[in-house]
This record gives structure tokens, C-alpha cells and sequence, in this order.
């Protein structure tokens, strides 16, 4: 998440300016959905002149909005475009703000330290320096070892974690969040691999998001040297989202659970599941990224903001 403050107005407004146009939402937009596009199948996509397209990247990628990388085309290089963000924050009252950051909880956890598991084959689980356990091997998961894992991945079923929940005791919980990078499993990996990946919290499914493929178009920006080109690269950061009226993927509603539902009182912990349901119609496998893979440097971070 990218935060701007009142207080830095230079790049706030450079931000702002950067956001202020259709054309550059519009890429934006479509970075979402295709993560690494170069600056000819913008223009096509967005039906603007290749030269427009090249100018408004320009601006976005000033921003910092944007990432940019040349690639190696047909003829010289290309310029190939990602997101650099996932949420702009703009801060105009600082004072306010910093007051109310002071009743979030924030926790983040490894995604090696899961408590039980039921997954079937392809799986595995490798670290910063090696794989961690044989591949297809479910039953290796039990190894104490797996707690050091940086990229878990499984073709079918789920992991679940839990949560402390350290809050005042007059705590009003107003909304509950979940950050992760993720995206499909397949062979090596496939850009064009949709997987409906699910998320239950404390036992109640709060929604699902449909991952479009299993990225290996740019390597990742965190991953180990020893780690393979031809193996799945990065994930896109996504945060499930529960409050008192819904619960939202990024912010769009993925279904009407609620704090409610949760019961979330019942439980000194929190337990957060990640698969794919056995109905999915989309049943393209899970990688989950850890601290020193992908593209963000982040675990699962949960976040329970409350008054």
C-alpha cells in the first residue's frame, strides 16, 4: 500500500495528477487483471495510439505507480509494464490518522508456521536457500522444517493458520483484514491458469477470488538466485476484507458475511484458511508467497482495526 501524506505535498500531487485521467486508470486497471503488459497490447487494449499509451506509462511510472522493464522483442527491446501498488492512500489529516492507527492490531505470519493441512499433489514447499521437502509428497508437510518456508504450493485442498487476538478488552472490532500474495499452481508455471482460490475465516467461508494464472512473465523481484526460471515467479498481493456489512476481495464484495458471522468473541485466536473448494470451477492449484519470494516482502498479514 502506497500512504501520502499532506505533508509530503510534492509527491502527493504528483500522485494525485498521475491518478487523474481515464486513460491512466484505465492501464491501471488492467494491470490488475494481466500482470505484465507491454506498451503495444495497452494501446490496443485501451484503443488509444501506441504514442499516447507510451506518454501516459511515462507518467504513471514518474509516480511510482507503475513498474517498468525492458524485454528483450523481435526487434531491439520492449518496454513491459506491472503494478506497483495494489492501494493509494492519501492522508489529509495526519493527526487524526496517526491517532486512529493507534487501535489496529497488526500481525504478520509466516507462512511456514500453518497448523494443519489437507492438500494433495503437486505440493511443495521451498525456503531462501533449498527445497524444504521432497516434491508430491503431502506428508512431508508435517516436517518441522516446513516452518522455515518461503512459497508453499499444492494442487488441491487447503492450509489454515491461526491468528492471536491481543485487544483491549472494551475492544469494538470494526473491521477484520487479510493480506497475502498469491496465485495458481501449475506446471512450471502459466499465465493463463485460472484457479478460484477460497478463504474461510474461523470456519465460515467469507469468498473467493479467481486467480488468473501462475506467473512466470518477470522473475521475482525477491526470489533466490537458486531458484528456477522456468518455475512460478510471483503472486498478486490480495486482501480479504470482513466488516459489519460485508466482505470485500480489494474492496469488491465477494459475499454478505459479516463481523457478525465470525463470532469472532468465542476464541482467544483467529483461524484463517486458504484453498479450493472440490465444486470450484476453476481448480488451478494455490502458491502462497512468503517474506523472501515473489514480488512483496510480506507474509500473511492480519489486521483488525476496532474503537
Amino acid at each position: 500500500m502506497l500512504e501520502l501524506s499532506i505533508n509530503e505535498p510534492d509527491r502527493l500531487v504528483k500522485v494525485a495528477h498521475a491518478l487523474s485521467t481515464h486513460t491512466r486508470i484505465g492501464i491501471i486497471k488492467l494491470l490488475l487483471t494481466k500482470p505484465n503488459v507491454n506498451i503495444i497490447e495497452i494501446a490496443e487494449a485501451l484503443d488509444i495510439p501506441v504514442s499516447t499509451a507510451a506518454t501516459n506509462v511515462k507518467v504513471l511510472e514518474e509516480a511510482e505507480l507503475i513498474l517498468t522493464e525492458l524485454q528483450p522483442a523481435t526487434r531491439g527491446a520492449m518496454k513491459v509494464c506491472s503494478r506497483n501498488f495494489d492501494d493509494v492512500r492519501f492522508i489529509l489529516n495526519p493527526i487524526a490518522y496517526y491517532q486512529n492507527r493507534d487501535k489496529t492490531f497488526e500481525i504478520e505470519m509466516p507462512i511456514g508456521h500453518f497448523i494443519q493441512f489437507d492438500i494433495q499433489p503437486t505440493c511443495g514447499i521451498a525456503n531462501s536457500t533449498q527445497m524444504v521437502i521432497p516434491e508430491d509428497e503431502p506428508e512431508s508437510f508435517y516436517h518441522p522444517d516446513c516452518r522455515t518456508a518461503e512459497i508453499i504450493w499444492f494442487r488441491k485442498g487447503w492450509i489454515e493458520y491461526r491468528f492471536p487476538k491481543k485487544l483491549p478488552q472494551d475492544a469494538k472490532v470494526k473491521s477484520l483484514e487479510f493480506s497475502m500474495e498469491l496465485c495458481s499452481e501449475a506446471p512450471n508455471y502459466n499465465n493463463d491458469w485460472p484457479s478460484e482460490i477460497t478463504v474461510w475465516v474461523n470456519d465460515v467461508e467469507v469468498g473467493s477470488w479467481i486467480s488468473p494464472g501462475d506467473f512466470g512473465d518477470h522473475r521475482g523481484k525477491l526470489n533466490p538466485d537458486w531458484w528456477a526460471d522456468s518455475s512460478t515467479q510471483h503472486g498478486l498481493l490480495k486482501t480479504w476484507s470482513i466488516n459489519h456489512d460485508r466482505s470485500a476481495v480489494d474492496n469488491e464484495k465477494c459475499s454478505s458475511v459479516t463481523l457478525a458471522d465470525l463470532r469472532l468473541e468465542d476464541k482467544p485466536y483467529i483461524t484463517l484458511r486458504i484453498g479450493l473448494k472440490p465444486d470450484a470451477k476453476h481448480q488451478g492449484g494455490i502458491n502462497l508467497f512468503g517474506k523472501n519470494f515473489g514480488d512483496y516482502p510480506q507474509g500473511i498479514i492480519m489486521r483488525i482495526r476496532y474503537e
